[in-house]
């Protein structure tokens, strides 16, 4: 019998990731301070010019969907 790992979830209901040490990305097109990270296999999404505020934390279904709606338009607000 294996044992079962306990996760400690957010208010979000995902999985409380740790992003202390990560290693955030940021994209060298476009417009914007947005960074990214990948940890255990979560994505966290966070505005680089407040390092110490909120991050989203994205599962990869969830980023693939957002990612794929961003190249569609389904966020141009203009």
């Amino acid at each position: 019998m294996e044992a079962t790992e306990v996760v400690e979830l957010a208010a979000s209901g995902k999985p409380k990731v740790d992003f202390t040490g990560a290693t955030w990305l940021f994209s060298s097109q476009g417009v914007g301070d947005v960074q990214i990270a990948f940890v255990d296999g979560y994505i966290g999404m966070r505005d680089g010019r407040q390092e110490d505020g909120p991050i989203l934390v994205f599962t990869p279904g969830e980023w693939r969907a957002f990612v794929l709606g961003a190249r569609d338009g389904e966020f141009d607000l203009t």
